[in-house]
């Protein structure tokens, strides 16, 4: 995981998402998932390109089963954008990093 990429639990995602003041980009995923590992550098990148503006993190769904559950998460990877402690947008699968940078300069607006 790179530098800017947190790293989310059930323990600490009510602070680190719903309370946060900036967008959070939540990408679930797990270590057995070919696609979750095939954007794990894009989700890197996109954590450093939006440094303090935008928080940028992965929730391993094996690891941390109950927020995936309450979210509707039903197939991997499943990217969910969360502005001011709600979803904004909702990716499911691999998608161009285009996509979602569009979907995150919406949320810091």
């Amino acid at each position: 995981m790179g530098a800017n990429t947190k790293d989310f639990t059930d323990a600490s995602f009510d602070q680190d998402v719903l309370k946060s003041t900036q967008p959070v980009l939540v990408d679930f995923w797990a270590p057995w998932c070919g696609p979750c590992r095939q954007i794990a550098p894009m989700i890197d990148q996109l954590a450093a390109e939006n440094a303090g503006s935008v928080v940028v993190g992965k929730m391993n769904i094996d690891e941390n089963p109950t927020t995936p559950q309450s979210y509707g998460v039903e197939a991997i990877p499943t990217l969910l954008l969360f502005k001011n402690g709600q979803v904004a947008q909702r990716f499911v699968g691999s998608q161009p990093k285009v996509r979602l940078q569009s979907a995150i300069d919406a949320a810091k607006g």
